[in-house]
């Protein structure tokens, strides 16, 4: 019902409530409508669904905390790095037509920032760790314009925007890998930044609760738009944060109404379904809707049918009221009600025109902010409404097509001048120069004393750490051994050597295991109790299971994080770790244990963050292979993931057979990264499939890092092959051999292929190196050497793509047969899936048959006698296409 039956019995109760709130304050207040609440529901009365409040601040502007600023000088410096974000992005496009960039999104921003760097963004000088800032990727133009002004960047770097091949220059967004002093975090990826943050600040609660690294009063800001937020991962980890009680993270969202193409919900209100959703995940929401002067209407507006006309409106109209202008606003949004038309009689077109949005306005973004910083016990969203290219006038200001603009025309231009009062001439205009006031000007001055006072200046990353010392090989001495009669996986060989680390004395408490929800599928369960499971709250009950040896504990000092059946969260928090050794001076080392399947298939764009964000720490993909996960099917088996692997640079992959492989690999790979301190990071995969582990052949350490080494040595023989194999069908590699030296008087030297990946990329550095030194002594690849002298064909057989082997041909002299499991997976016994994908012992026979004859070495009839003994069926379905 909307209509009220009795005006006089409300006025009562709300002047009633009002006395209330008046004399007990807010918490009374907020005691009464709960209990209000609750009364209703026990009546029975269904209650509103809403969990949204009118479309108005949240802070009252009697509540408002004060700015201490001078607020005229900020405005200013707000107006200088404006203009030299404009120009920048104009001169790059000038310089180069088309070379891109942003100007609209940072218009929209530009005092959402400004007010940050001001009075609450903290830098990392000395021995304080500052904040960790998010910038929203399209907004970097204004934070390389800050960073211009305070003399950080040079007129060569800014005018080298988005040209980065020769060196000097500035990067589109903010990349670690390519400014790595500079940007913290990868964020242009939309979604990515604010799954991140989340993280960040979960994983700081973390080290803080281990007492690793006190959390004092850091915080986390994140940047990002309304548009963002239709990206899952911008919202889907909210609830954490709210359960988390993440009191350390505050989202900022840029609510310019507007995505790429045009409006974010047009027929609708982002910023109050975005307050909805914030709100019933257990958010603080701060909304800054409207600015200062639309303070003097509200406050005159007796009939309350102005805040009545600002429910109604949808977004798609007020973006038409802020393009069309003062004289359409008047019309259309006053229009409607005599009584509002009356409330602005008194007022220009143009004074219309420029009643601002919240985030416009720094004494409405200072109070957020503030609040913001002060709430205890819950993550804080500010909802701030602003106009998407706000200053662009004509040329874009709140159009559809405003995120694409790339330049001003010259009467654009100069209007933009003169609305900033940019001190350039009308002769100058046409070259859009940058302007930086003298050094000890005011303003410079200004801007230098401000971030003086928060810990200098942002945005700044801290890429070096203190070393560690990595035990030596000779600590995971059992895993070198072998395992003499008894069958275990390579995933609980992983365990093993993951334990030995933890119980390492120096770098030990600087492990840590993270989890999806599978920890038992891993047999990883033995540390719950050793190690128990994070939570910040500690654990409120007692687990069914607590007279076992391995109960589910839960505990405030836990070091497992099990982050739920949520791949993008495990890895958003495994990216946390990663960084930790640039984000808090503390270098720790995650692993992140996952169905391979579920790995870089489905958060690939994560993994490539990681990249860029210059993790380093281990993913482990276990349960990996096509063929030896039996009984799980098409979704669960990976057959790809190394080939995923590959696309990011910085990740060195291995697919390891046994254990001493994986102890070699691990102990190399800690090593490598924090020691050494290499820029890298680690996917191993491992299996599920038991079977006997043996010892390490002597020698083999330096071929199992660069990715490939002899296994065995077949005796001396007329008929020679050379059979590769990696994973769980280097066994079957080894059955082939005995077949066809026992059958067919064929011997065979045995190689491990614990990296494609790594083989290949040596291969093609050295293809490099001799085009580019055409006159030198052409040098040759590791695999070509290791195979000097090797008799007979190559046949290699990989529980992964053809195409995974296939990138080593080049590097092979000897004739090459290639086997491996493309298509889709499917569930059956490991045996069947091996004959199914042509990867058992008997194709690879088979294959290496096949070989031989091709070569002349025996005839093409052994081959199809072969065939027809295994009981293969020639004329049997491609698996690619079944």
């Amino acid at each position: 019902m909307t209509k009220d039956l009795d005006p006089f019995e409300t006025q009562e109760w709300l002047e009633a409530f009002d006395a209330v709130h008046k004399i007990h304050g807010d918490e009374r207040a907020n005691f009464l409508l709960n209990q209000l609440q609750s009364h209703a529901s026990d009546q029975g009365i269904k209650l509103p669904p809403s969990v949204t409040t009118p479309f108005r601040n949240t802070i009252s502007s009697h509540r408002e905390k004060r700015m201490p600023g001078d607020l005229f000088m900020e405005r200013r410096i707000r107006s200088l790095i404006r203009w030299n974000a404009l120009a920048m992005v104009m001169r790059a496009n000038k310089k180069s037509e088309g070379i891109g960039g942003h100007i609209a999104s940072f218009a929209s921003a530009a005092t959402l920032y400004d007010v940050g760097f001001n009075y609450f963004f903290r830098g990392p000088e000395g021995d304080d760790l500052g904040d960790l800032v998010f910038f929203q990727g399209h907004s970097a133009p204004g934070m390389y314009a800050r960073s211009f002004l305070e003399g950080r960047l040079t007129t060569d770097q800014m005018d080298n925007f988005r040209r980065e091949v020769d060196g000097g220059g500035l990067s589109s967004y903010p990349h670690p890998w390519l400014m790595p002093d500079y940007w913290q975090f990868p964020t242009v990826s939309m979604g990515l930044g604010p799954i991140q943050a989340i993280y960040q600040a979960h994983v700081m609660r973390y080290l803080s609760a281990r007492g690793m690294v006190p959390r004092g009063d850091r915080k986390v800001w994140a940047f990002l738009g309304d548009g963002e937020c239709d990206e899952p991962e911008s919202l889907g980890a909210i609830s954490l944060a709210g359960r988390e009680q993440l009191e350390n993270l505050t989202f900022v969202v840029n609510c310019n109404l507007q995505r790429l193409d045009g409006p974010v919900r047009g027929n609708g209100k982002i910023m109050q379904e975005l307050e909805g959703v914030f709100r019933g995940a257990g958010w603080n929401v701060i909304k800054v809707v409207w600015g200062r002067h639309w303070d003097r209407l509200i406050e005159k507006d007796t009939t309350g049918l102005l805040i009545k006309r600002m429910d109604e409106v949808c977004d798609g109209e007020l973006q038409n009221y802020k393009f069309n202008g003062g004289a359409y606003t008047r019309e259309h949004f006053f229009g409607k009600y005599p009584e509002l038309l009356e409330l602005v009689a008194d007022m220009t077109d143009e004074q219309i025109m420029y009643l601002n949005r919240g985030g416009h306005d720094p004494y409405k973004v200072y109070a957020a902010y503030a609040e913001a910083s002060a709430h205890k016990g819950q993550p804080t969203v500010i909802l701030a409404h602003t106009v998407k290219g706000y200053g662009l006038g004509g040329a874009g200001e709140a159009a559809n097509d405003t995120h694409s603009v790339k330049k001003l025309d010259i009467d654009s231009l100069r209007g933009f001048r003169d609305r900033f009062g940019i001190p350039v001439s009308d002769d100058q205009l046409e070259n859009v120069p940058y302007y930086r006031p003298p050094e000890d000007s005011p303003e410079l001055e200004y801007m230098r004393r401000r971030r003086a006072s928060l810990g200098g200046s942002l945005p700044a990353r801290k890429a070096d750490f203190t070393a560690m010392k990595v035990p030596e090989l000779s600590a995971f001495k059992k895993q070198l051994e072998s395992s003499g009669e008894r069958e275990i996986s390579t995933t609980m060989a992983f365990v093993r050597v993951l334990s030995t680390l933890i119980k390492d004395k120096t770098i030990g408490s600087s492990v840590v295991p993270i989890v999806p929800d599978e920890a038992r599928t891993f047999g990883m369960e033995g540390m719950f109790r050793q190690l128990g499971i994070y939570t910040s709250e500690g654990q409120k009950y007692v687990p069914h299971d607590h007279q076992q040896i391995m109960y589910y504990k839960e505990d405030k000092k836990g070091v497992i994080l099990e982050e739920g059946i949520n791949e993008a969260g495990a890895m958003s928090a495994w990216i946390a770790l990663a960084t930790a050794y640039s984000t808090s001076s503390c270098p720790m080392i995650p692993f992140y244990i996952f169905y391979s399947m579920f790995g870089f298939q489905r958060i690939g764009d994560l993994a490539w963050a990681a990249g860029d964000s210059q993790a380093r720490g281990f993913l482990i993909g276990a349960t990996a292979g096509r063929t030896t996960l039996n009984g799980e099917g098409l979704q669960h088996q990976d057959g790809h993931s190394h080939i995923l692997a590959n696309t990011v640079p910085n990740c060195r992959s291995y697919d390891a057979t046994y254990s001493y492989e994986l102890a070699v690999i691990v102990q190399d790979g800690v090593k490598r990264m924090f020691e050494d301190k290499e820029n890298c990071f680690y996917y191993l995969t491992t299996m599920n499939e038991n079977y006997k582990q043996p010892a390490m052949p002597k020698g083999a350490e330096a071929g199992i890092i660069k990715g490939i080494y002899k296994f065995s040595q077949g005796g001396k023989a007329k008929l020679r092959l050379q059979l590769m194999g990696a994973g769980t069908i280097l066994n079957e590699v080894r059955e082939a051999a005995k077949i066809l030296k026992e059958t067919y008087s064929v011997e065979s030297d045995i190689w491990s292929l614990t990296s494609v990946n790594e083989i290949t990329r040596e291969g093609q550095q050295v293809d490099r190196w001799n085009l580019l030194h055409p006159e030198s002594k052409p040098k040759r690849a590791y695999l070509t050497e290791q195979l000097d002298g090797a008799e007979g064909p190559v046949v290699i057989a990989t529980d992964y793509m053809k195409n995974y082997a296939e990138q080593m041909r080049k590097y092979i002299d000897q004739p090459l047969t290639v086997l491996g499991t493309d298509g889709f997976g499917r569930s059956d016994s490991r045996e069947a899936l091996r004959s199914f994908f042509e990867v058992d012992r008997y194709f690879i026979t088979v294959a290496a048959l096949k070989a031989l004859a091709d070569q002349g070495s025996i005839k093409h009839s052994v081959v199809s006698d072969a065939i027809k003994s295994f009981g293969i069926d020639p004329e049997k379905a491609n698996p690619l296409f079944v």
